[in-house]
């Protein structure tokens, strides 16, 4: 019981790690709402070096750029929409950490239901020809005899 316990609190914490961010103190804008604006608007962009972290929770020269750049964009008095097309037409949907479902991004979109779809179209193509499959019969005693006098054996 101990050990499922210590198990998992281990992997509580290996799980949830939470996320700490690596804005700098100099990067902080001085107006509270614009600040909020620009962390809101951080943690959907994706680290390029990271690929894994949003650039509010990297450490990478190029997140602590994107940072500068979204707050300069920010401070020029850019919507959040603007902010982020600006910085998609400079890097890329992938700069993204949640795509829009667009033509360029189907195969990542699609990817992921196609195979669920197609490995339980498997599985369930597999059971219908086990079901198909003539079942196995067991002998009778008479017809276990009979066998063993026909091909001679004792």
């Amino acid at each position: 019981m101990v050990l499922r316990l210590l198990f998992a609190a281990v992997l509580l914490v290996v799980i949830e790690q939470p996320s700490v961010p690596a804005v700098e103190p100099a990067e902080r804008l001085a107006d509270p709402a614009l600040e909020a604006r620009a962390r809101g608007l951080s943690k959907e962009l994706r680290c390029l070096v990271c690929q894994n972290q949003s650039i509010d929770e990297s450490n990478a020269d190029l997140a602590h750029d994107l940072r500068l750049l979204l707050r300069q964009r920010l401070v020029a008095g850019d919507t959040d929409q603007q902010v982020l097309d600006y910085i998609v037409a400079r890097y890329g949907v992938f700069v993204l950490l949640d795509p829009p479902f667009a033509p360029l991004t189907w195969v990542l979109w699609l990817t992921p239901p196609a195979l669920v779809l197609g490995g339980g179209g498997l599985l369930l193509f597999r059971a219908r020809l086990r079901r198909l499959e003539p079942p196995v019969l067991e002998l009778s005693r008479e017809e276990s005899a009979r066998a063993a006098q026909l091909l001679g054996e004792p």
